[in-house]
């Protein structure tokens, strides 16, 4: 008798089982999928965004770039390509919040270094002192991952009509010339059709940490 209730006492464990697991499936398949907006320069405090984009609120894209790297490498759109990437605005003899951006920056390389579907990109505010060498030497000492990430240089009005017109990253007096000066905390979280799914303040490790949660679901949804 007693073995006749321990064979059914098993079966019943692994019904119990089975169920428990039908029934997270189900819980699961229930729950709306997390999305990350796609954010429009209307989206966006109006003192970041050129008065010519204002009134935006949909189809915005990161404009077409050519930039050089800490390689003197040409690095372009076409470089991030179905990539997912982080972009930022820094400079090297920054000596205030761009060197913590940087440690920052680093700590999401190293969450993505076996990750062919994210990138960085780290654009220089003073080209004219960043030259290729002075971005190398940089990208040496801070431990940049040439496959990873990239510190550009090149046209300063380039770039910065790219921090306030693409990237809604500061604002927008200026017009890039020698004396504009931009200077943001400001990452960026790009998909791959180049739109704007996240700011984050790339000097609170907190908003570090929600930049890589919100990564994880921008790689999730793309699954779908």
């Amino acid at each position: 008798m007693r073995s006749f209730f321990a064979k059914y006492k098993l079966f019943g464990l692994v019904m119990l089982g089975i169920s428990a697991v039908i029934m997270y499936l189900f819980y699961e398949a229930l729950q709306p999928q997390k999305l990350l907006p796609i954010y429009q320069p209307a989206d966006f405090n109006p003192e970041l965004v050129d008065i010519s984009l204002q009134h935006v609120k949909k189809y915005h894209t990161i404009a077409d770039f050519s930039l050089t790297n800490q390689n003197g490498e040409t690095i372009t759109n076409k470089t991030y390509e179905n990539k997912i990437y982080v972009a930022d605005f820094f400079f090297t003899t920054c000596p205030t919040i761009c060197p913590i951006m940087t440690d920052n920056m680093a700590t999401i390389q190293k969450a993505i270094l076996n990750d062919d579907d994210v990138m960085l990109l780290s654009h220089s505010v003073t080209p004219i002192i960043d030259s290729v060498a002075q971005l190398k030497k940089y990208a040496l000492e801070k431990g940049v991952n040439d496959a990873k990430w990239n510190l550009v240089t090149g046209d300063k009005k380039q770039i910065y009509e790219l921090a306030r017109k693409s990237y809604m990253a500061v604002k927008t007096d200026g017009d890039g010339g020698p004396f504009d000066m931009i200077h943001t905390e400001n990452f960026m979280l790009v998909d791959k059709n180049r739109r704007i799914r996240g700011t984050y303040d790339g000097t609170n490790p907190e908003e570090i940490q929600k930049l890589l949660a919100d990564l994880k679901i921008l790689k999730e949804s793309d699954k779908k």
